[in-house]
């Protein structure tokens, strides 16, 4: 669906037909012209959400080449602050009004955002929890993180896509997959 660069980084945002339908992103380091090594993050096709998006329509072209390294730390200090730190007063600074979300249980617009980080289990649990961001690749107005934390208590990879425009966060797409413990690993790699 969309496909983008960063240095030795190739990194795609994939619909999958198997035995079933599955969404992810592809990431790819590259030496020369080979590549070395790669990581994902697959989790089945749900929705459409509740504004009728897909987890895969939306632009997909890349503009504003001369603001990645400003758009990369944009998104950077949004990890860290809104979704690590859980400063979620200043998600307006962030997040346009008119914010386009791709994620099947969340609609457009930044309310839609700041109650989905809210959720809590009944015992006080946060749903969605993000602990460390591992990697933030970026392409013009494209901003990929590669984070892990929790999802309702679950060992959990999060692979989200950011569309920045005029500085500011105004669409998203994601992938969330549980990781398996250590002993069901077919190598000893780690998933970042």
């Amino acid at each position: 669906m969309r496909i983008f660069s960063d240095g030795d980084f190739v990194f795609g945002h994939t619909e999958y037909e198997f035995s079933t339908s599955s969404v992810g992103f592809e990431v790819f380091r590259f030496e020369g012209n080979q590549s070395v090594e790669h990581w994902d993050n697959i989790q089945p096709r749900k929705g459409p959400n509740l504004s009728k998006r897909s987890m895969v329509d939306g632009a997909a072209e890349i503009n504003d080449l001369h603001k990645t390294e400003e758009n990369r730390k944009l998104i950077s200090e949004f990890v860290d602050s809104i979704l690590i730190r859980r400063q979620l007063h200043d998600l307006p600074s962030f997040v346009s009004e008119q914010y386009i979300e791709h994620n099947f249980e969340l609609a457009d617009g930044l309310n839609s955002l700041c109650e989905h980080l809210k959720t809590q289990s009944s015992e006080g649990m946060l749903a969605i929890r993000y602990e460390k961001m591992h990697r933030v690749l970026a392409e013009g107005n494209f901003v990929m993180s590669v984070c892990e934390g929790t999802r309702w208590g679950a060992h959990t990879s999060f692979y989200d896509l950011y569309r920045i425009d005029e500085g500011v966060i105004v669409e998203h797409w994601d992938t969330v997959e549980k990781i398996p413990p250590a002993s069901e690993w077919k190598n000893d790699n780690g998933k970042f």
